[in-house]
């Protein structure tokens, strides 16, 4: 199914109907949650009790602890580890998750309830809910979070202003990635009429590390190679972080998610690609572009999904064979444009 047209209010109303009509609904943030998924998901949760719908926050991960750049959202005492979600829940609504896989565990869990959905905003979204409220065109899930307080009739508290304007600032990368347009504007103008601390967010998302996390980055800086011949002649850069790497200094999967945003910045890339072995012995691939390569179209022929500029997904291989697996799509992806 092609997701190229907006919702229509017909898709909201399904939404929000079945929301009102569930005894509880759990709000579901992809694994490894960013700004966007958690500030989405714990937004509409918090809109969703303060119009009297019983409603919680979950994400797999183990040990279930939110990352540091967001340990400070409010709406925690929402949040309810996989194993913990109470029975009463036949609901399940996810956020910015474009496949079920992206869900972990609560992704067999969600088949289970009686009612599923899906808010996101990625093209390569999969359509495995029964009800999907999906818009490609917006900069951030946040903003579908937005839509979906107001449809509920919600009050914009400050709480969930900030965990909107998290996600926002988060997608758009502080505002400065090609999806932000003069409605994504409005909208933080609104956000910043309620009364958020927009400083203090930002410092926390993009401005705060500990000092373990950025020797965990010079060392991921100190092992980047450049592959001029990559992208057609454009370049490539990437590095790995072993999980050693991280172990070394104690550190969660997590504190590499930042690294890739130092990387994209070199000029002779044209894509910028961080390699994260977890715990597990996987290795997370994440990937950005300035525009030239599809790293949505790349990264779902390779397993995973995303946007055009921003992308990811999971593998086995050896960090050199998941580069070759990479440039290897790119090629196509380039040829077949």
């Amino acid at each position: 199914m092609s997701w190229d047209r907006p919702p229509t209010p017909a898709d909201w109303e399904s939404l929000t109907a079945t929301i009102k009509s569930s005894s509880a609904v759990l709000c579901v943030a992809h694994v490894s949650p960013d700004g966007d998924a958690l500030g989405s998901a714990m937004a509409a949760a918090l809109s969703m009790r303060q119009v009297g719908i019983e409603a919680y926050v979950s994400f797999d991960e183990d040990p279930f602890t939110l990352p540091g750049s967001l340990a400070w959202l409010p709406g925690q005492e929402l949040l309810r580890a996989p194993a913990d979600v109470p029975a009463s829940v036949d609901m399940v609504v996810s956020f910015d998750a474009s496949d079920l896989a992206r869900l972990g565990r609560l992704g067999e869990f969600a088949q289970g309830v009686e009612h599923f959905g899906a808010v996101d905003h990625h093209r390569s979204y999969t359509g495995f809910a029964s009800i999907s409220v999906v818009d490609v065109t917006a900069p951030a899930t946040a903003v579908l979070a937005m839509e979906l307080t107001d449809r509920l009739d919600a009050e914009l508290t400050r709480d969930i202003a900030t965990c909107i304007y998290a996600g926002l600032t988060t997608d758009t990368g502080s505002f400065r990635f090609t999806g932000t347009t003069a409605k994504t504007h409005y909208l933080a103008a609104r956000l910043h009429e309620c009364g958020i601390a927009h400083d203090e967010i930002a410092r926390a998302v993009f401005d705060t590390a500990s000092f373990e996390a950025v020797k965990l980055l010079g060392i991921a800086i100190d092992r980047a190679v450049l592959l001029t011949d990559a992208v057609g002649g454009n370049g490539l850069v990437w590095t790995a972080l072993t999980r050693s790497d991280r172990e070394a200094l104690g550190l969660p999967l997590d504190a590499a998610e930042p690294i890739i945003d130092t990387l994209r910045t070199t000029a002779e890339a044209e894509v910028a690609v961080v390699l994260k072995e977890g715990d597990d012995g996987v290795w997370r691939a994440s990937t950005r572009s300035k525009g030239l390569v599809d790293l949505g179209e790349v990264c779902s022929s390779l397993g995973g999904g995303g946007h055009r500029f921003a992308a990811g997904f999971s593998s086995t291989l050896r960090p050199e064979q998941i580069i070759d697996e990479i440039r290897i799509a790119i090629d196509a992806s380039l040829a077949a444009a």
